[in-house]
């Protein structure tokens, strides 16, 4: 079959990835249709990629400009390429158009339509909460439910996110809950880590790593941290590691007012794929303090690595961890449980040797992206017949001769 996979920002660029060679690996032909890749984004880590939204935005002349100017322009930039996209995909004739983002709904349903003509049309909904409330993304979250209506099937990958959706209307026939696989796990990633168990430093390293914002409760964090007794926040260092997508100066503030500032590391910066392994390594535990989720990518990692987790209990956090013996789970927003959480791993190592083997197992149980592969490509199957004998119904109709 023929896809076109469409994620015009790159919001999920380890999950495209790997979805890809899953596709691929079964025999699909897949176009990747993203934006203009910076030198060290990792160009070489994509088959069939198609470099097609925001090139004009990479001029280095308007690297200067202020952030409001830098969003119109791509905003603009946009239309045009959503334009030029149908024009593409007119000539290239997939068989499904799978997008991962609907970056801009207000204006990208203008050309579902006409994409929805070319081949049948699927939406991963990463986040069925519109990009998880975030409030920088106010003019991404406008439209983000009812431009879901005009897709042919939604994918999940949580009961949370399913019961969202059909709460807004959508029929359960129209939502498939399809697995999220592991990430970075081939054999000289985060599978090959040794043991966390077997860590020697006697300082226990709790690391919190991805884009760094609002919803993902570094705050949260920092305050458990407060709460800690003494002895046991003298015996950790934690790590924020990611790429900000706020202002973080609130947050060094609030750890400099709250006198933890010197057992955090914060390294805000893109991390790239070959620094990943490096970065679990160290850690005795990764901490998941969240507002909110549907599925994480960088759950998926932790996992392939093998370390503990605390996590908030909601979402996809409570689905894969319940009785899995893998993590410890806490209410979202409660630095008190997270401090009471962190205080028993810092504390036991026998508990983090059980949760570190717990992980491994659930590790085991986790879908291969060759799974996740062929229950999209059934999905896609499903919706091309489908999509064709509508197409054969209006053919026929009385009012299209």
């Amino acid at each position: 079959m023929k896809v076109a996979l469409v994620d015009p920002s790159l919001f999920t660029a380890p999950y495209d990835r790997a979805l890809i060679a899953g596709l691929r690996g079964i025999g699909d032909e897949v176009r990747f249709y993203t934006k203009y890749l910076a030198p060290g984004e990792g160009r070489a880590d994509y088959a069939g990629i198609v470099e097609h939204f925001y090139r004009a935005l990479a001029r280095p002349a308007l690297a200067g400009l202020p952030q409001p100017a830098l969003r119109g322009l791509k905003g603009a930039s946009h239309v045009a390429d959503m334009t030029a996209l149908i024009g593409a995909l007119r000539r290239w004739r997939p068989d499904v158009i799978h997008f991962q983002w609907v970056p801009l709904p207000l204006i990208d349903r203008i050309f579902l339509p006409a994409l929805r003509r070319i081949a049948p049309l699927v939406l991963t909904v990463h986040d069925s909460n519109p990009f998880n409330g975030n409030p920088s993304a106010w003019v991404q979250r406008l439209g983000a439910l009812p431009i879901l209506a005009g897709f042919d099937a939604l994918i999940v990958h949580t009961e949370q996110a399913r019961a969202r959706l059909e709460r807004q209307g959508l029929t359960s026939g129209g939502v498939a809950k399809i697995a999220h696989g592991l990430l970075h796990d081939g054999p000289s990633g985060l599978a090959a880590l040794p043991k966390a168990e077997e860590l020697t430093d006697p300082v226990i390293d709790i690391l919190m790593f991805g884009k760094v914002k609002p919803y993902k409760g570094v705050d949260v964090l920092i305050r458990a941290v407060a709460l800690l007794p003494a002895a046991e926040r003298a015996r950790c260092r934690v790590r924020v590691v990611g790429k900000p997508y706020m202002d973080t100066k609130p947050l060094l503030e609030l750890a400099a007012a709250l006198g933890v500032a010197d057992r955090f590391v914060f390294d805000f910066r893109f991390v790239a794929d070959a620094e990943m392994a490096a970065v679990f390594a160290p850690a005795a535990v990764v901490v998941f303090p969240y507002r909110d989720i549907d599925a994480s990518g960088v759950l998926m990692a932790a996992i392939a690595a093998g370390r503990p987790i605390i996590a908030s209990s909601i979402g996809g956090f409570a689905e894969l961890l319940h009785g899995a013996n893998a993590g410890l789970l806490v209410p979202p927003d409660d630095p008190a449980a997270l401090a009471r959480a962190l205080g028993r791993v810092i504390a036991d190592a026998e508990l983090r040797a059980q949760l570190a083997a717990g992980v491994r197992a659930l590790r085991d149980e986790t879908s291969s992206w060759t799974d996740i592969a062929r229950a999209t490509h059934a999905l896609y199957e499903r919706v091309r017949h489908e999509h064709s004998s509508a197409q054969n119904q209006e053919a026929r109709s009385p009012a299209s001769i």
